[in-house]
């Protein structure tokens, strides 16, 4: 029976189809089971992301029940179907291509988006309303343990930075070269997901270094302990015009700092 499937031209392409159908089942697995899903979207759709995988693995064995049994009881089956639907491509092209994006998956792991992308899209240390949450201040978090962006949540709803003058904190982020900042200031930095890193945004609070920022290279993960304090400096936002405009800004300035591996989840929600 496989003999004569395999030398029969049009049931190789029922074979890409299962072929196409189960490799994405795989790759979604793949990120599922690896955590690499942190990397690509919130975790609200890992369930759905799981709930797929399962449903095209279920697809493909029905397909292949199809092709390889079902065939041999309804010898006029195949003609059936190739009846019932046309395409915009030529036949087998589609699940080709399927085929070629989940095998480049499977082989290139996602990449945590850098202070490059960062640039790209715009540093700030604001947030949209769509992510101020500002029922989670009814329970105040102690300064020393406010996250990144506990800070930034902070600051969009109480935004005077000379209230937080000497307040202790301890944050982490990648770090974030501005060539309009003076040489001993670093940003440092978190994305944050709303759905995917297709809209990820950069927020994020400037550090003030003991020294250069040399010995900390952009993308390096740091860990910083210090005080918090007013600087008047440039502004974050670089105008069109390229012109940079003052302000008196929230700086942190070390006390200690660390530098830590990327973490598995690198993204904030």
């Amino acid at each position: 029976m496989i003999n004569h499937l395999l030398n029969n031209k049009k049931q190789w392409f029922n074979v890409i189809d299962i072929i196409a159908i189960f490799s994405w089942s795989i790759l979604l697995f793949k990120y599922w089971i690896t955590g690499q899903l942190y990397l690509l979207i919130h975790p609200n759709y890992f369930l759905l992301v799981l709930i797929s995988s399962i449903i095209l693995l279920l697809l493909s064995i029905a397909k292949i029940y199809q092709v390889f049994i079902y065939h041999q009881k309804n010898p006029n089956f195949e003609q059936l179907a190739n009846s019932q639907h046309s395409n915009l491509l030529p036949k087998g092209w589609g699940s080709s291509l399927l085929i070629a994006v989940a095998v480049l998956g499977l082989i290139i792991n996602p990449m945590v988006l850098n202070s490059q992308t960062a640039m790209q899209r715009g540093v700030t240390d604001t947030l949209p309303p769509t992510t101020l949450q500002t029922q989670s201040f009814l329970n105040q978090i102690p300064p020393e343990k406010r996250s990144l962006i506990e800070w930034v949540r902070t600051l969009n709803v109480y935004p005077e930075p000379d209230n937080y003058i000497g307040q202790s904190a301890n944050i982490t982020g990648f770090v974030v070269h501005l060539d309009h900042l003076p040489d001993n200031y670093i940003y440092l930095s978190r994305f944050v997901l709303t759905c995917c890193a297709v809209d990820a945004y950069p927020v994020g609070i400037l550090v003030e270094l003991p020294d250069s920022r040399n010995e900390f290279p952009p993308d390096s993960w740091l860990e910083v302990q210090g005080l918090m304090n007013t600087v008047t400096l440039p502004a974050l936002e670089v105008t069109e015009n390229k012109l940079v405009k003052e302000k008196r800004q929230l700086v942190l300035q070390a006390k200690m700092v660390k530098t830590i591996p990327t973490p598995s989840n690198p993204y904030a929600y």
